[in-house]
């Protein structure tokens, strides 16, 4: 734990509390943190992740990012897959009871993950763990046990259960058992903090509640927001396409964060990107004084952009971007598709890849978003016929050539 001593109580606190909603309670992480450097020993610091969703986009970047902060604290790191709890389907803002995966799925899924937090944690210095690991050797009287310690009452404080409740909405007793078992995981390892999103609160303070019918000190929980996407008012999320995926190639990460509102620019700053605070202030003075928005927006997606890939490659999406978008040219290069013989604009793009199913197709061609060779098309069954070569336009960013 030595780089952690290097940072006393207050640094780390500045560090960590950067972009929190709430640390609940800081004077408790105060005295942890005191404790922590008198003792010579590091915190224990859980994150949890159900493996429902693994292609990991910005959203997801924001506690995995903090989790990195406490990491280069000298802090100890559990990122907890929950393959046990993955295959109960947590109900937190859900209106209905929640499709519960299989195990294949789970931990094909949590596979993907693994692959891909390490873009941003350490592996060297981080512990994977899954809960099944201990949920799957507990007897019925430990569940019975757990459950002991805690009220329906209390679970019924939830909004998600509270809502469905009063309309009549059946909740299973399996979703009320989510919370517990998700606490239960904070006892196992003796999380000394728990980091989710504001989403998460109810369920992380369970945690602080079990720890101490078990005996243990509580952990402290540190929320962190939810990041709107790139239409600026929802939350970031692949369903309704306003994401930004952390694997997606240097320009497409580029061309979408020039795409967010002008009014997400700092907060992307500050949840997404190292650059120190007082630097974002000066943007944001910047600003104020009358220089264009797009010009910062230009440095946050250099900075993204290299952040996943390298300086060079963010550079270079934005030279590409510059051409194609200011220029009005084409990229140097772009994903080519080989035609078999006559083929329909639909199986074409589904079948490239550069569409993922056929009602997104359609929508992008309601939206009047699809061009072959700089001409707008609205129809699914336009034909692209061997021995031509057509340059096929999605939205803004992607391309395609058939031949």
């Amino acid at each position: 734990m030595e780089t952690h001593k290097r940072y006393s109580v207050e640094e780390q606190i500045q560090i960590l509390s950067r972009g929190a909603v709430e640390i609940i309670p800081e004077e408790e992480l105060r005295e942890k943190l005191k404790k922590s450097i008198t003792e010579n020993r590091p915190l224990r610091i859980k994150m949890g992740a159900d493996p429902s969703a693994p292609d990991l986009h910005l959203g997801h970047t924001v506690p995995l990012r903090k989790l990195r902060q406490f990491q280069e604290l000298g802090h100890e790191i559990y990122f907890l897959i929950g393959d046990f709890t993955g295959m109960i389907g947590d109900p937190t803002g859900k209106s209905s009871t929640r499709k519960r995966l299989t195990k294949e799925e789970v931990l094909l899924n949590a596979e993907t993950y693994k692959k891909q937090i390490f873009k941003i944690l350490s592996p060297e210095k981080t512990k994977i763990v899954f809960n099944s690991h201990w949920c799957s050797e507990m007897r019925f009287a430990d569940v019975l046990e757990l459950t002991s310690h805690y009220t329906v009452a209390r679970l019924l404080e939830r909004d998600d259960f509270s809502n469905r409740y009063k309309e009549g909405k059946p909740i299973s007793m399996i979703e009320f058992m989510y919370p517990l078992v998700q606490g239960y995981d904070s006892v196992v390892l003796k999380a000394d903090v728990e980091i989710g999103g504001t989403d998460q609160k109810f369920n992380l303070l369970v945690g602080r509640d079990l720890q101490r019918e078990y005996g243990q000190e509580a952990q402290i929980v540190l929320i962190m927001p939810l990041l709107e996407g790139t239409d600026g008012v929802n939350k970031m999320s692949k369903s309704l396409g306003n994401y930004i995926g952390i694997s997606e190639e240097p320009g497409q990460i580029f061309g979408k964060i020039m795409s967010i509102p002008d009014n997400m620019i700092l907060k992307y700053f500050e949840l997404l990107t190292d650059i120190p605070i007082e630097e974002i202030r000066g943007f944001e003075k910047q600003m104020k004084e009358g220089e264009n928005p797009r010009n910062i927006k230009v440095i946050l997606g250099k900075t993204i952009a290299g952040q996943y890939y390298s300086a060079e490659e963010g550079q270079k999406a934005f030279e590409e971007f510059e051409r194609i978008f200011k220029e009005k040219g084409l990229p140097d290069e772009m994903e080519e598709y080989a035609l078999s013989g006559e083929t329909s604009l639909m199986d074409a793009l589904i079948l490239s890849k550069a569409l993922p199913s056929k009602s997104e197709v359609r929508r992008m061609l309601q939206q009047n978003a699809v061009s072959i060779d700089g001409e707008k098309v609205n129809s699914e069954n336009f034909a692209l016929k061997p021995g031509e070569e057509k340059i096929i336009k999605v939205g803004k960013r992607k391309f395609l050539r058939v031949k």
